[in-house]
């Protein structure tokens, strides 16, 4: 069997420093680079001059860029019902809204393109009192979306996200099959279904269908009263080697890539995240 290929959202080891961010994933055994944050500015806002200067530095450690994390449908959706105030809604230094949503969508094709990614990620608007309210509209959003990347040759990823509407497995299967579309896939978070109470695996994963899964994220934590407690890959809440198990067995052949969250024993990210990365290769090898 051979192992998964591993990579991580480079703010969750430097938000500061891309360099020492790559150097960290590299360490670790990781070749693959997903972009959100870099120089404390979300990626959408950059030049594209500075985008040009990421996708260097990237593959100058020999690595790739595989995904723009991007925070497209991270917003309120208009008319909607009130939001849900369980969840905390982190923004990641892009506070967008509804209106700004076009613009971040040109621009978001653009910075994948000039990138090199394959997979470009969004959400589902902010978490509502009733999710299933949005859905109708979030369905005629993400079609627009997954046909303008079907011709550029990229994957819409949506990820289930705690404070956004589709957030547990449970809720992407749902969501999931109301759109047959080749362009767009589940980012699946196990950590971020658990926050909303499911058992990510293997109840949330058991329901998804497992061909619709085009990248993994992967964090660690406990939950209570739906405040989530970040620790070490492998260490928490999540069965990650039956999750690990499982995707081979069903034959995933994408990235799993780390979003650590954890600020590790010393309040340093840079640390947790190395923690973390090692542990994940054990995991995936």
């Amino acid at each position: 069997m051979s192992p998964f290929r591993t990579a991580a959202i480079t703010d969750e080891f430097s938000p500061d420093d891309l360099d020492a961010a790559l150097d960290g994933m590299a360490a670790v055994g990781m070749t693959g680079a997903e972009l959100r944050v870099v120089g404390r500015r979300n990626m959408i806002d950059l030049s594209n001059e500075e985008v040009d200067a990421v996708r260097a530095a990237v593959e100058a450690k020999g690595m790739e860029v595989i995904s723009l994390a991007s925070p497209l449908l991270k917003c309120v959706l208009p008319g909607s019902p009130p939001l849900d105030s369980r969840v905390q809604h982190d923004v990641f230094g892009s506070p967008h809204t509804f209106e700004d949503q076009p613009a971040l969508t040109r621009r978001a094709f653009e910075i994948a393109e000039r990138l090199g990614a394959g997979i470009i990620r969004v959400f589902s608007y902010w978490r509502t009192t009733e999710p299933e309210q949005c859905y109708p509209q979030l369905r005629e959003a993400l079609i627009a979306l997954a046909d303008q990347a079907a011709v550029r040759g990229v994957i819409i990823g949506l990820e289930n996200e705690h404070a956004c509407n589709v957030g547990t497995g449970a809720e992407a299967a749902r969501f999931l099959s109301t759109i047959e579309h080749p362009a767009l896939q589940l980012i699946w978070d196990p950590a971020n279904a658990s926050v909303l109470g499911e058992t990510p695996f293997p109840d949330g994963y058991d329901q998804l269908p497992a061909s619709r899964i085009g990248h993994v994220h992967a964090k660690d934590c406990f939950v209570k009263d739906h405040k989530p407690v970040w620790g070490a890959v492998g260490e928490m809440g999540i069965d990650w080697r039956g999750q690990i198990d499982a995707l081979r067995r069903d034959g995933y052949r994408g990235w799993i890539s780390l979003e650590t969250h954890w600020t590790g024993p010393n309040n340093d990210k840079f640390e947790a995240s190395t923690i973390c990365g090692k542990n994940l290769q054990q995991l995936a090898g």
